[in-house]
């Protein structure tokens, strides 16, 4: 079946080039470094490394606290992170700068795969989440590279897919030497899926470890004053197409009740940016942009964030926040680091990717799910009304952060470097 599979991913090749191709006329990163996506590098590597892969910025963020603690720890061990997106090589380097070595994730084909293993020959293979690659596992248990999923979750809708193609998956799972998963629930579908249960262990979320440094609170507070003018701001994070027109309709509303009300929107892709000014524009909104470097005043409605890498300090400086993908099937975002930044969590239906989070957040009353815009205004009034109940949520989603914090801990013993 592996067989197979390559085969039929020699064959799609050029269409994944046109794709990428297509995604740089918007976002000029994609038309950049495709080489390495297929193991051809242009410079010496460290070998002997300790590997982590982290498809995009979501993955990224959770990973740093791991790898800090390393660095921490271990700081003789050479480091490799590969990523898939620009947006999440873009974070990496941003972070950790120099101090770790960085490609994008090679396309998993057989020859491409040992290009990248014997150049940088990495004496251990760990994934974050869920990225099952046949070739890659199947050259990891060959040479003999320990190899382990860590964070790794596991939707009902996978599980499905998974369970299709047993004979690819299941070789691929039995490559791994620890799954670490996020719950219980993640654990029991990797079974289901042919894991082999004495693997599979449930350590935790790493996402529940997230920091924010003191220079976060400073720098936002600072924000609040003077960018944004001590507006009462509605930040609306990481949102996807469909998410905007609802939200610039929904602050329309609010604003004749709010007038102080500004709403910053945050997209998730960068390559949105310009698609999401121009919606904002047309519908007759007054609006800034982060790279403009002006000032919000009085007749600002809408500022919008098109930077990257600075969505902790806006959240630093909002009042509250609507985190995106959750109005639009895409499975919602990570809503831990708003809350562990101080700020009331809204979010909508579509949570699948955080279903058990957001389920004991709710729980919690430590944040408020909102079926529609209607919902989305009548919470938005509510907690501007009522400056206390702010506190509230923000105290109770502190609370349950800190309660199920040590993920990262746990796997860092795990791995056993």
């Amino acid at each position: 079946m592996r067989r197979l599979y390559s085969l039929l991913f020699y064959f799609v090749i050029p269409f994944v080039i046109l794709r990428l191709w297509w995604r740089s006329l918007k976002n000029l990163a994609y038309r950049q470094r495709w080489l390495e996506r297929f193991g051809i590098y242009s410079q010496t590597y460290s070998q002997n490394v300790i590997w982590f892969h982290a498809v995009s910025v979501g993955e990224c963020e959770a990973l740093f606290p791991l790898i800090f603690l390393i660095q921490t720890r271990q700081p003789n061990h050479p480091i490799l992170i590969t990523t898939t997106t620009p947006t999440g090589s873009a974070r990496v380097k941003t972070v950790l700068g120099e101090s770790v070595q960085h490609v994008y994730l090679p396309y998993d084909l057989p020859n491409v795969i040992a290009r990248f293993l014997k150049t940088f020959k990495p004496k251990i293979a760990v994934i974050v989440e869920t990225e099952i690659w046949a070739n890659l596992y199947h050259a990891c248990a060959v040479e003999k590279i320990p190899l382990y999923l860590i964070n790794a979750r596991l939707s009902e809708k996978s599980v499905r897919g998974y369970q299709k193609i047993p004979s690819l998956v299941i070789p691929a799972l039995n490559a791994i030497t620890i799954c670490a998963t996020q719950t219980e629930n993640d654990k029991t579908r990797f079974i289901s899926i042919g894991a082999n249960p004495n693997t599979v262990q449930n350590l935790g979320n790493i996402k529940f470890d997230v920091t924010v440094s003191d220079a976060v609170f400073s720098e936002g507070r600072a924000l609040k004053n003077t960018l944004f003018a001590q507006r009462f701001i509605l930040l609306a994070a990481s949102t996807h197409d469909g998410e905007e027109a609802l939200l610039l309709a929904c602050y329309a509303k609010l604003k004749l009740k709010i007038p102080e009300l500004l709403l910053a929107i945050a997209p998730r892709h960068p390559e949105r940016f310009a698609t999401v000014e121009t919606l904002a524009k047309n519908a007759g909104f007054n609006i800034i942009t982060r790279t403009s470097q002006k000032f919000c005043d009085n007749e600002t409605d809408v500022f919008l964030i098109d930077t990257l890498g600075e969505l902790k300090l806006f959240y630093a400086a909002a009042d509250i926040a609507f985190v995106g993908g959750s109005f639009v099937p895409i499975g919602g975002h990570n809503v831990l680091e708003p809350a562990a930044v101080g700020v009331p969590v809204l979010f909508g239906l579509e949570m699948r990717n955080f279903a058990q989070i957001a389920e004991k957040m709710l729980l919690e009353q430590a944040a408020i799910q909102c079926k529609n815009t209607t919902e989305l205004e009548t919470a938005v009034i509510k907690l501007y009304t009522q400056p206390e109940l702010r506190r509230n949520f923000i105290t109770r989603a502190k609370n349950f952060i800190v309660q199920n914090q040590g993920a990262t801990e746990r796997i860092y013993n795990l791995l056993n470097l």
